[in-house]
């Protein structure tokens, strides 16, 4: 989320200091990830890293950017959050 809301804000690369947080925001976010796959099976540690990219910049789009909050979006959202519980109750 950190990584999208502040690439957003380099507008187009040309903000320096919005264009390094969300290339370091990145990098750490590949990080952590590599380090969830040493515990978790690598399907399931991806699918956790991708939807709390999309869950959070889904959310900080509604709450920041005025993005529709439409009970379709919010039951899509819900359905992402629903979908890693799963896998990650059927890998424990």
């Amino acid at each position: 989320m950190v990584m999208a809301a502040a690439l957003k804000a380099a507008d187009g690369w040309s903000k320096p200091v919005p264009s390094i947080i969300g290339v370091t925001a990145a990098l750490a976010s590949i990080f952590l990830l590599a380090h969830a796959i040493k515990q978790l099976p690598m399907g399931t540690a991806y699918a956790v890293w991708t939807a709390i990219g999309a869950v959070g910049v889904a959310i900080y789009g509604i709450a920041v950017n005025g993005d529709s909050p439409s009970p379709a979006r919010l039951l899509c959202i819900a359905l992402v959050v629903a979908g890693v519980v799963g896998l990650r109750l059927i890998e424990s």
